[in-house]
Parts: C-alpha cells; structure tokens; sequence
C-alpha cells in the first residue's frame, strides 16, 4: 500500500512554475494533450485549443509543427530558430506550453540531457514518460532543471499500469519525480480511480484526464461530466495535497472532428475551478 502522508507533502518540491496566464482559481492549468489533434499540424492544434477555451497544451513527440516550419516534427531535433518560431505561434494564441510527452528518455545521461534542454527552452513545467528505467539519470536531471518528470500510465497489462510499480521506484527520491495520471487507462484496468488516487496524491504532477463509460474494460472518452469517473473528486483530493500542474484533456475520439466535445471538456474544468475557487 501506498501512503499518503505528511513524509509524502515534504517530498513534493517546487518546479519551475506553469505561467499564471494558463491557470484557473483552482490553481491548476487547463490544458489539452495535442494528442488529441493528432489528425492536424500543431499550428492547427493550437488554434483548436484556442478555440476550445484551453490555456495550455502539452506537445507530443513527432506532431508535424506546420506553418512555416512545415513537415518539421515537435521534439529535442528543433533548432533554436525553429523552437522562437512555436514559442511565438504559443504566444500569438494566447496558449502555455505546460508538458512533452509521453516520450521515451535514455539512460544515457548526455542523449536525457537533451530532451531535458529542449524543454527548458520551451520552458515546460513537466516531462511526461514511461522510461521507469533510466530512473537514476531522470532524477538527476529533474533535480538539475527543476523540471517535473511525470510517469505515465497505459493499460494493464503495460509495464507501469498499476501506481504501485511507479512508488517502488520514487519512493524516497526527489520530489520532483512523480506521476502523470491518465484516468482513462486506469478505468480500463479496473482501478478504483478515488481509492487510488488518495494513495499518490502528493506526488500526482500531471494528468491525462479522460472520462468513461465504464470501468474495468476499454470504453470510448466522454466529455467530462458525461461518464462513469468522478472527475471532482479526483481533482478535489489531488489539490488537498498542493496539485499545482497541467490537466491535460485527452480525448482519442472522433479524430477528425473532436473539437466541441474538447471544449466540452473544458467547459467542465473552467466550471469545476469557479465552483471551488
């Protein structure tokens, strides 16, 4: 069993800070996975989340960026001319970068250390990964850039589905390592998504926050609200303990035409941060 106590509140540390401008009253950011536009260039994508109502978006690796940067494709290759170029699009949109991922990070320290560069150029909050194993050179690097590392959970039977294999590893390790928490997937391998959540809520950096028709089998995302998941009761215990980081809506549904639905999602979030401002 994992605790949940005041040892678990000391391990959390201050990373470098999401802009205000992406935050609700509730203090968290409200952001989209730009997985959820996969079908469309990142430009587009931020124009959606725009659209939308968002304030944040989190990247993922290899989106096509378009625009002027055309077929170039999001990741630690961009060039520094190429990352002003996103960073000014970001701006121009009114949206925050928050997070990058999930990507696979090296054990190698020198092939991390770029990952970790591109995204303080990008001055990310957050990495999202699943590479449980390069956990020594994750820490040293979380510790160096004061950047969240965010361990992010697919279905069972992957190999970090359950949190319990993510706290063997963190236990005791800098409070900038911790979880990206996607809910959907967690509702497919049949967790109890409220009794969990109390066991890691200290050290939850980041969501990928889905809604479901059921648990305990693979279902379509809803919009927040609409499903089986209680969303405010997830959000209300991870702020107990200081929840400060990006909740990226991540809707794989309707691919191509997903939009209304996302600021559905959205409309939810903003809502939830009114209410418990």
């Amino acid at each position: 069993m994992i605790p949940a106590s005041a040892a678990l509140l000391a391990a959390r540390s201050v990373a470098a800070p999401i802009p205000q401008a992406a935050f609700t009253k509730a203090g968290f950011a409200i952001a989209i996975q730009c997985w959820s536009f996969r079908e469309f260039t990142l430009f587009e994508a931020l124009q959606m989340a725009s659209a939308a109502g968002a304030g944040g978006v989190e990247l993922f690796p290899g989106q096509k960026i378009g625009g002027p940067l055309g077929e170039m494709k999001m990741g630690p290759e961009l060039d520094d001319k190429a990352i002003a170029t996103v960073r000014a699009e970001l701006a121009k949109h009114g949206i925050v970068a928050c997070n990058y991922g999930v990507t696979e990070i090296s054990k190698d320290e020198a092939a991390a250390r770029k990952v970790f560069e591109f995204a303080k150029k990008m001055d990310l909050y957050g990495i999202s990964t699943e590479s449980l194993d390069a956990i020594d050179t994750l820490e040293k690097l979380a510790r160096e850039f004061d950047i969240k590392v965010c361990f992010h959970n697919h279905p069972k039977p992957s190999a970090l589905w359950h949190p319990d294999t993510v706290w063997k590893i963190i236990d005791g390790r800098h409070g900038n390592l911790g979880y990206s928490v996607d809910t959907g997937h967690w509702a497919t391998s049949g967790l109890d998504l409220l009794a969990t959540i109390r066991k890691i809520a200290p050290r939850v950096h980041a969501f990928h926050l889905k809604d479901r028709e059921v648990i305990g089998q693979a279902s379509p995302d809803l919009p927040f609200g609409t499903g089986i998941i209680d969303i405010a009761a997830v959000l209300d215990e991870t702020r107990k303990h200081g929840f400060a980081g990006n909740v990226s809506i991540e809707y794989e549904r309707n691919w191509k035409n997903n939009l209304a639905e996302i600021a559905q999602c959205v409309g939810y979030l903003r809502g939830y941060a009114n209410l418990r401002a």
